[in-house]
């Protein structure tokens, strides 16, 4: 098998259990820079949508790695995939060869455009974000392309609720001094009321972030908030029940080995062991919660080692 490009995984995760992920864009191809990304800042920040990647090679990767036989497919991996200007013919095409559900991850910042929501309309489950309850503080976090507005995202958001017949989730980001203040929660469950999602999952920054700055939400504290949302949210459970499974197990076991040797940051790692930059971060987020893994800053580079 050739070498995956736009192929990942399948990799662990927190709410598709097994997903086999289909990157779209080339890394940091992005509407937002948002200050938490666990990528890294957006290198090139647009709302063009164009064929940044040829269709019939992701269609024709995606083939040989059907036999993994994952729980989802996921558009997502390395920027917003809504940019990408065939993915409704991409989602066709994959509806022709398997019946593996379809999930699309998307900051949701290109749902005010009737044609994006035409075209992800086949999707199974779909699952925008929403960080902000107001347009300064959308300015604060998210740092969009200028010309995507507040209002309009959020706009675009409802009627992708309205058109969408499959499962609709909502992810909030929550961080601490920013989005988990009271005054901005209450904004934040205005907008989910507005919305209307089938569910609201809480997620805060787990993984080393784009800034120093973007601080984590305790998990008791996204227990304490989660009532606050209607439909009550979910806390996005930690994924280590995952990754204890065997096909995962092999993956951490060669990054702590690569680590123990020298520090590393996630794009050496991803770049020794042949990796995607999405696999190395969810194995880094389960490590850090055991005992020895240790991250550090220099040089605005986030590096790890093994003790």
């Amino acid at each position: 098998m050739n070498k995956k490009r736009y192929i990942f995984g399948p990799v662990p995760s927190r709410r598709l259990g097994r997903s086999l992920g289909i990157d779209l864009v080339p890394l940091k191809t992005c509407t937002y820079d948002c200050i938490y990304c666990q990528l890294g800042h957006t290198t090139n920040k647009t709302a063009q949508r164009r064929e940044w990647v040829p269709l019939e090679a992701v269609v024709a990767e995606l083939k040989e790695n059907l036999t993994t036989r994952p729980d989802y497919i996921t558009l997502g991996g390395s920027g917003e995939p809504t940019l990408y200007s065939r993915i409704g013919e991409l989602i066709e095409r994959i509806r022709s060869i398997t019946d593996i559900p379809l999930a699309l991850l998307t900051n949701g910042s290109l749902l005010w455009q009737q044609g994006v929501r035409d075209e992800i309309a086949d999707a199974d489950i779909l699952i925008p974000s929403l960080d902000a309850g107001d347009a300064v503080m959308y300015e604060a976090v998210n740092r969009p392309f200028p010309g995507i507005r507040f209002e309009q995202m959020l706009d675009g958001l409802i009627a992708a609720r309205h058109s969408f017949s499959g499962d609709y989730r909502l992810e909030i980001v929550l961080l601490s001094g920013y989005s988990a203040r009271e005054s901005e929660v209450s904004r934040l469950a205005s907008c989910v009321k507005k919305i209307n999602p089938d569910r609201v999952q809480l997620n805060t920054a787990t993984r080393p972030s784009a800034e120093e700055y973007a601080v984590t939400v305790t998990s008791k504290r996204l227990h304490e908030l989660a009532n606050r949302f209607d439909p009550p949210a979910e806390v996005i459970a930690d994924f280590r029940g995952v990754h204890a499974c065997t096909d995962f197990s092999t993956g951490s076991e060669n990054i702590v080995q690569m680590l123990r040797r020298r520090p590393c940051t996630a794009d050496d790692i991803a770049a020794g062991l042949g990796m995607h930059l999405n696999e190395v971060a969810k194995y880094l987020a389960e490590l850090m919660a055991e005992q020895g893994l240790k991250q550090y800053r220099r040089n605005e580079k986030v590096y790890y080692r093994y003790d």
